[in-house]
């Protein structure tokens, strides 16, 4: 049975960007002085991404949110082999927002943003491992 290209398309752009913000992360971190808060907001978005674009696969509606914990919930109601990855991004949450304005959320280390990424990365790698090979392809095509 044929694929819904609509469907292929849209997982596949969700994918695309979970994949740019991984990359955009990795870069952040390399940068000859780290620029640790935009990392580790990479990552969060990285996470939220792949997270949709697994909801948007099995054709189920999301709220447009940052919360991990709530789009991890829907996933593991589709898949709950996926319950421990999106339990460990579940902290990932508070980076979408906290480092985004000037405040008293400290300074976060670059070991942080490392372990984030990682996380980040596994639960991508899960998501793209759940669906068709073709779908997770086109994603990684253009990724960055």
């Amino acid at each position: 049975m044929p694929l819904d290209e609509r469907r292929v398309e849209e997982t596949s752009a969700w994918i695309r960007k979970a994949l740019s913000d991984l990359l955009a992360a990795r870069v952040d971190l390399d940068a000859g002085t780290p620029l640790v808060e935009d990392a580790l907001f990479h990552c969060q978005q990285a996470a939220e991404k792949a997270l949709k674009g697994f909801l948007a696969w099995h054709d189920t509606p999301f709220r447009k949110v940052h919360d991990l914990t709530e789009l991890g919930r829907q996933c593991i109601g589709i898949d709950p082999s996926l319950e421990l990855v999106c339990r460990e991004a579940e902290p990932l949450t508070i980076f979408a927002t906290v480092f985004r304005y000037p405040g008293d959320a400290g300074e976060p280390s670059a070991h942080e943003a490392e372990n984030a990424l990682m996380t980040a990365r596994r639960l991508c790698d899960a998501v793209t491992s759940r669906l068709p090979i073709d779908v997770a392809q086109r994603g990684m095509k253009g990724a960055g």
